[in-house]
């Protein structure tokens, strides 16, 4: 994993950008695929896997908070 240093409002602003950017690459074209297949269950797994990912970034800055 790589390590950002987040050292003012900018620079969190772009982290989260580039974070969200990567998610949505990731887990967005599973849940994009389930939606248009109409697939019900792909559509669960893949919406838990994406709200996942976020929960996962959220926890990783957040962390990285505390270690202050």
């Amino acid at each position: 994993m790589e390590t950002t240093e987040i050292s003012n409002r900018s620079d969190f602003a772009l982290w989260a950008i580039q974070r969200a950017q990567e998610i949505v690459t990731i887990e967005g074209a599973a849940f994009a695929m389930a939606a248009r297949d109409m697939n019900e269950e792909a559509l669960a797994t893949s919406a838990a896997q994406l709200g996942q990912a976020i929960a996962d970034a959220m926890l990783e800055v957040f962390d990285g908070l505390l270690a202050e």
